[in-house]
């Protein structure tokens, strides 16, 4: 992250201290006090709170969010539950004017997401998402990609995750808005929203359980049609042995193709030799000579890195929530995007029988 701010520190309030909380949120504040201090926490499990209160003692405990949202020292409600209580407890936290930062899903249904936008509104557009697929360093080398030349013309971003997990926490069970299509897949089809020159008009999609150990899904699979030429492929597979993964990011063009492995800094141009032409040629409707039609064609290897400097994953994020908090610097994630991936989300879930 960015050299520590003059500015004081974003006050903020935790509700839901589980995995997602300790793994992608917690850990920034601690590491950088000058830019985060945890002032509130809300939690059922005593032992989870007793975790913040050894690293934060001045900080008020809470097991009731009602209670912990009447405090007024807090500039920011950092919500990290169960799936299907984002909505609910979002609204409660803008119904109080705070700048509120959800974790993905935004939402289960367009619909919520729909009264999240309103309620947005409402509190001056204080509602940011935790989309850390826009800030991974992969997906930023593949925006890259798709203005690179030396590809030709693109038709086709291939998008993959992948794991082998036998997952058996909520986030397995579908009654509880559990299932790749919501924890996993907005990211992805928000990845795809930005590197797409076109909007979607049709999506393809099919939902498996592979290695979960609930009853939702941890395979997705979908497929997105513009109106132009470029398409975008995309799947989140919680089954993936470790020796058989694929590249996050392919991307396809007329003379070459584009990878990028999962968090890399650097990925790897494989393209015709940019000085070559091919020489004139034209098809012809008569009958073919009984010859190998393949041509020589010189092929280069081109690594191609990120811009020295580049802020990038859990620390381009959080700077940003800072500075869009302490600075009213604008927050580059615009909401109508989220709810847009949520919009795909849902019916990935609605159209599929096994989703249901």
């Amino acid at each position: 992250m960015n050299a520590e701010s003059h500015r004081p520190p974003v006050r903020v309030a935790l509700m839901g201290l589980g995995r997602a909380m300790f793994e992608d949120h917690y850990s920034v504040f601690k590491a950088h006090p000058a830019l985060f201090r945890v002032v509130a926490a809300c939690d059922l499990m005593k032992e989870r709170r007793d975790i913040i209160a050894k690293d934060f003692p001045d900080c008020k405990m809470f097991r009731r969010f009602s209670d912990m949202l009447d405090e007024r020292d807090i500039d920011v409600v950092d919500i990290a539950t169960c799936s299907i209580d984002h909505v609910n407890h979002a609204l409660m936290s803008l119904e109080k004017g705070f700048w509120t930062l959800l974790e993905t899903p935004l939402a289960l249904t367009f619909d919520d997401a729909q009264v999240l936008r309103g309620a947005a509104q409402k509190a001056k557009n204080r509602l940011l998402v935790f989309q850390r697929g826009l800030f991974a360093p992969d997906f930023l080398l593949a925006k890259m990609a798709m203005s690179d030349t030396r590809l030709g013309d693109i038709y086709q971003v291939c998008i993959r995750r992948e794991d082998f997990i036998r997952r058996d926490d909520w986030q397995t069970v579908k009654r509880l808005g559990g299932g790749a299509a919501y924890y996993a897949m907005p990211d992805l089809v928000l990845q795809a929203l930005r590197l797409l020159p076109l909007p979607p008009i049709q999506m393809w999609s099919e939902l498996k359980r592979v290695a979960s150990l609930g009853d939702a899904e941890d395979c997705v699979h979908v497929c997105l049609k513009t109106r132009g030429v470029v398409s975008a492929d995309i799947e989140f597979n919680g089954g993936v042995l470790a020796d058989d993964r694929m590249p996050s990011f392919v991307i396809r063009g007329s003379r070459g193709t584009f990878k990028v492995l999962p968090g890399a800094t650097e990925g790897v141009l494989t393209v015709i030799d940019p000085d070559f032409s091919f020489p004139r040629r034209r098809s012809s409707v008569r009958t073919p000579e009984i010859v190998d039609m393949h041509e020589d064609v010189p092929v280069k290897k081109i690594p191609v890195s990120l811009p020295k400097g580049t802020l990038h994953g859990q620390s381009a994020f959080w700077r940003h929530v800072y500075d869009t908090v302490r600075t009213a610097a604008a927050f580059p994630l615009a909401l109508e995007e989220s709810i847009e991936a949520v919009k795909f989300a849902h019916l990935m879930k609605k159209t599929s029988p096994f989703g249901k």
